[in-house]
């Protein structure tokens, strides 16, 4: 959710500058190279390659320079050693003036490809902003922070969702993963959402939401066609925190069990009974069982996606987020979700695999 510190941004700069540079040393060096070099020898690789190099990494004033460059050095060459009046001497600098237009037509290419990509992060941004809106930062005792990380960064948004309101039975909240992706998965998102956000304002208990949220989940999968419209289904966790804080209760619907951290402790909160993920009940099972569980002063609750616990590392090992945080402590569910987003990235190499919502929900002591 958030975007990327001013450090590494700095940085990219500093790349793309060096590499600019890239263009004027291919045409430096290949005029010293071909003006040391025996009459025969050429350096035309060198020439065509500088208009190319600037049509991937600058402007089109850039890479008409460049062109214009790479022609002006050949000519001169290829004058300085007499051979500008035989047929090879003007086929070579055919073949640099060919290649430094068609450098300027692939600039314009890439330029206008990196419109349009631009426009649909611009678009996916909004999307993102309006289907997951950033939650309250705190209702009444409890501190709240989220994060979302997209497997494909141009998307920015993805199947998995989130969602914490202040209700009169207190916090509730949800993080959920839909099967699938891409626009079917982002419809499905809002659908859940939209439920969610209905009926954790107007059911009285957590597995009345739950139920809730299962059928609207169900009619949107019933709608679908073919295999979509058969195993369409979405994990979720609902948890809820009563106004008086002291007690965290749970839904799980086939979701990575929760995480309860309080003193350098980590547990999972695993559910009593399995369940079935939404839109699927109609299968079989029990009603939905709430679990309840002490929340005391300074415990941070952690709900997560399986984007977390699959992350990989070069050799096909898991993150564990329990392991990775026990023992350690964080002054405020911020700090917990960066920490953890840096060592999940550090784990994986920085390759991002499948999304990751993160919701962490801290009790302050009192």
């Amino acid at each position: 959710m958030r975007a990327p510190s001013a450090g590494r941004t700095a940085a990219r700069w500093g790349c793309l500058r060096r590499l600019g540079l890239l263009p004027v040393l291919l045409l430096v060096g290949g005029a010293l190279l071909d003006y040391n070099t025996p009459p025969h020898f050429s350096a035309e690789a060198f020439y065509t390659a500088a208009p190319m190099t600037a049509a991937a990494l600058l402007s089109l004033r850039a890479t008409i320079l460049a062109g214009v460059g790479a022609c002006a050095a050949d000519l001169a060459l290829l004058t300085h050693f007499g051979f500008i009046g035989d047929s090879g001497g003007q086929s070579e600098l055919a073949t640099v003036a060919t290649v430094s237009a068609f450098a300027v037509v692939l600039n314009r290419l890439i330029y206008y490809s990196d419109v349009q990509l631009q426009s649909a992060r611009r678009i996916a941004l909004a999307v993102q902003r309006a289907v997951l809106p950033e939650p309250p930062a705190s209702i009444g005792s409890l501190r709240i922070a989220v994060r979302y990380q997209s497997a494909v960064k141009e998307a920015q948004i993805g199947g998995d969702l989130y969602s914490v309101q202040d209700t009169p039975y207190g916090m509730r909240c949800v993080v959920g993963d839909v099967r699938g992706k891409g626009m079917e998965a982002v419809k499905a998102v809002d659908v859940a959402l939209g439920a969610f956000r209905e009926a954790a304002e107007e059911e009285p208990t957590l597995a009345g939401t739950a139920a809730r949220l299962d059928r609207a989940v169900r009619r949107e999968a019933e709608q679908r066609a073919g295999l979509e419209r058969t195993e369409g289904f979405v994990t979720a966790v609902l948890a809820e925190i009563p106004p008086s804080g002291d007690e965290l209760r749970l839904v799980n619907r086939g979701h990575p069990a929760p995480l309860l951290l309080h003193d350098g402790a980590v547990r999972a909160v695993e559910p009593s009974v399995p369940a079935l993920p939404l839109a699927l009940a109609d299968l079989g099972g029990d009603e939905d069982r709430t679990d309840t569980v002490p929340l005391p002063p300074g415990a941070t609750l952690l709900l997560y996606t399986d984007g977390l616990t699959e992350a990989r590392d070069r050799a096909g090992v898991f993150y564990d987020p329990v392991a990775g945080l026990s023992g350690r402590t964080f002054p405020d569910p911020d700090t917990l979700l960066d920490a953890l987003l840096t060592e999940v990235a550090h784990h994986t190499g920085g390759r991002i695999t499948d999304d990751m919502a993160l919701l962490a929900v801290r009790r302050e002591g009192v």
